[in-house]
């Protein structure tokens, strides 16, 4: 389904980063990473493109698996990229105690470690002259799966035209260790939260319908496909619902 050269593809990624950061005037890049595939290969891109000036925050929450950190730590010492650890527990309780916001709310206190986590990104751009590079795939933009001014939020994105799926091919090209590949997806927002269990789809499915879609087949095509009809219509009502995550804050006109 996606058959693309992928060292073409990389090396038009990297000459991407490269291009649009020095266009907007910066000769450094900054981002967030979590220990998981689609950052893990932001980051190589990243250092291919600004080999001496790349670096990574990977900014652990209380509520962060183990792993997370460690794989992070194990791409950042195989590939020499530059990297500070910023826990966020401190800044969770804080603004958890002034919200008061219920423990049990597990959803709300990731969109905050979400939030927490895009402010100390810009925060490092301001301080260090580098530009956010975002680590958000196709799939996860469709189907709006992720964090308003958090996860979604960046000044470029490399990625964001490639469906989670074909992030597993590049990821293989650039060598992402095998810690990483075959972990399950997932945000990391809370103990144990795994994309594909909150979806209620794998990856793999929900991509192959946006294809579909993106093709302009109809609803019986897809489903003639092998598709199943409440796969076809969870994608469907996804992408339509969650839309506006995609667009730039709307200004009246008048």
């Amino acid at each position: 389904m996606f058959c693309k050269d992928y060292l073409d593809l990389i090396s038009k990624l990297t000459g991407f980063l490269y291009d649009e950061v020095t266009k907007r005037g910066f000769s450094s890049v900054v981002l967030g990473l979590s220990g998981g595939i689609d950052s893990a290969v932001v980051a190589l891109l990243c250092k291919r493109a600004f080999p001496n000036s790349t670096h990574t925050l990977l900014m652990p929450s209380f509520s962060s698996s183990k792993s997370s950190i460690e794989d992070a730590l194990e791409l950042c010492h195989q590939f020499k990229i530059s990297h500070t650890i910023i826990p966020l527990e401190n800044m969770q309780k804080s603004f958890i105690n002034t919200l008061e916001i219920p423990k049990t709310s597990l959803m709300r206190i990731g969109n905050l470690s979400a939030r927490l986590r895009m402010i100390c990104l810009y925060d490092y751009s301001f301080a260090n002259s580098a530009l956010v590079i975002g680590t958000s795939n196709k799939s996860e933009l469709k189907l709006g799966y992720g964090t308003i001014y958090g996860d979604l939020a960046s000044a470029i994105n490399p990625i964001g035209n490639l469906y989670k799926s074909e992030i597993y091919s590049i990821a293989t090209h650039l060598e992402v260790p095998q810690s990483i590949m075959q972990k399950a997806p997932s945000a990391d927002l809370y103990e144990g939260q795994s994309d594909e269990a909150e979806l209620g789809y794998s990856y793999l499915e929900l991509d192959t319908i946006m294809t579909f879609l993106e093709k302009g087949l109809e609803d019986e095509e897809i489903l003639k496909k092998g598709c199943s009809k409440e796969a076809l219509e969870f994608v469907k009502m996804r992408m339509q619902k969650m839309s506006f995550k995609q667009e730039m804050p709307l200004i009246a006109r008048f």
